[in-house]
């Protein structure tokens, strides 16, 4: 059999990165022969087979040919006369578009190793513009290699801006955008995804409550930035050096959707912006059927972050009111994450990326001093129901009021 490593290894090992899978391509061979070789087929729409080994994946060299919209409108053909520049001419990019012959030989037909020298991603074919998760996928990668200097070929992007006018951005399953996104927020630095896709105009198809941030003015004592979109992808960033839990990252992502819907004749001002959020928030997660615990601490930072940052102005009553909203004394890790990104917002501001945020600590103390009031006391003096709940909020408000 002609077997070549393929795609991504190909890749990453000629950038000196770690090699998470391996993919195989077989040129000249039918399914009997590899069944035959005892390789299993999983492979449903195209042949692909399990190694019995190793159980990495091996492919028969296949070509495609689009016959509907969307990332399944395609028919695969197999056969021992594919050859291996047909099965990687259908790849993506030309950094992907690599093969390795057993003896490390690199085959590139189509000048891979030359764009991932000068760091540029760029389709391989027009056929790029029939599959819409390539878009997705390209901003991945831009936000993947970000670090190395990799930028998109303006021949790509100008491609890209096509399939969004021509409504192919608007076959993508649900689940399929939601799976790119989620991968982005792992990256070290996610804001190009959201950049890119915003460059080529499919933000504002796939997310246009986020798209419409960029251009909002903010008040800029507050706002050295100046413009919100720009300070979210900053909040972003911060959040990426403090943790890589998507579930924050996400919620920060969000935390300012409201002032998207603030009428321009109040701005820079955006009262009613945390509560305007909650409704773009459930809409977005609803439309790409995000997670729970994702809309969850999403929903409370938009609506609470404000009152992170007014920690030292709240009464002890408003603040223990705030904890229960949030849910704290129930769900202490959403709490922290929560105070996370808050902390994430107050430091997404140009210059402000360094300063203290004492805010969290106070709040912090608060559900401490909150949490130590000792419930089994008082139902020892006979409180109960009703009676033991209003005991039990004055309690924890004298708790909270011995605050310095």
């Amino acid at each position: 059999m002609d077997i070549y490593l393929v795609g991504g290894a190909v890749r990453d090992r000629l950038l000196g990165l770690p090699i998470v899978e391996r993919d195989w391509v077989v040129v000249g061979q039918t399914p009997a022969a590899l069944l035959e070789a005892g390789f299993k087929k999983v492979g449903k729409d195209f042949p692909v087979f399990l190694h019995p080994q190793t159980h990495e994946e091996y492919a028969l060299a296949r070509t495609e040919r689009k016959i509907g919209l969307g990332y399944y409108g395609f028919e695969c053909h197999s056969s021992p006369e594919v050859t291996l520049e047909d099965d990687l001419l259908r790849r993506d990019l030309t950094i992907n578009a690599m093969a390795e012959t057993p003896e490390g030989i690199i085959v590139d037909p189509f000048h891979g190793l030359n764009d991932l020298n000068n760091r540029i991603l760029r389709h391989v074919s027009p056929a790029f513009s029939e599959d819409p998760v390539r878009i997705l996928r390209i901003a991945r990668f831009a936000a993947r290699f970000a670090t190395l200097g990799f930028t998109v070929a303006e021949e790509t992007m100008a491609l890209m801006r096509e399939m969004v006018l021509s409504g192919e951005i608007d076959a993508l399953v649900p689940e399929r955008v939601w799976q790119e996104m989620s991968k982005a927020l792992s990256e070290q630095d996610p804001t190009p995804f959201f950049l890119v896709l915003r460059a080529c105009g499919a933000l504002a198809r796939l997310w246009p409550s986020l798209d419409k941030l960029w251009g909002i003015p903010q008040p800029e004592q507050h706002h050295p930035e100046i413009d919100t979109g720009i300070h979210v992808m900053l909040s972003l960033q911060v959040a990426c050096q403090r943790t890589l839990d998507k579930v924050t990252r996400f919620a920060v992502l969000c935390h300012d959707l409201g002032k998207g819907e603030t009428p321009s004749q109040e701005w820079p001002s955006h009262r009613g912006h945390e509560e305007r959020g909650v409704f773009l928030i459930e809409k977005f997660c609803e439309r790409y059927r995000v997670p729970n615990d994702y809309k969850e601490l999403a929903i409370i930072v938009s609506r609470f972050h404000l009152h992170c940052h007014r920690a030292f102005e709240l009464r002890a009553d408003t603040m223990l009111k705030t904890l229960e909203r949030l849910d704290a004394f129930r769900s202490p890790e959403r709490f922290e994450k929560f105070l996370l990104a808050c902390e994430c917002d107050a430091k997404g501001r140009t210059g402000k990326e360094a300063s203290a945020y004492p805010q969290a600590e106070r709040m912090r103390k608060a559900y401490q001093l909150a949490k130590a009031v000792d419930i089994a006391a008082l139902m020892e003096k006979g409180l109960q129901g009703a009676g033991l709940g209003v005991r039990l909020h004055q309690e924890r408000v004298r708790a909270i009021d011995t605050l310095d």
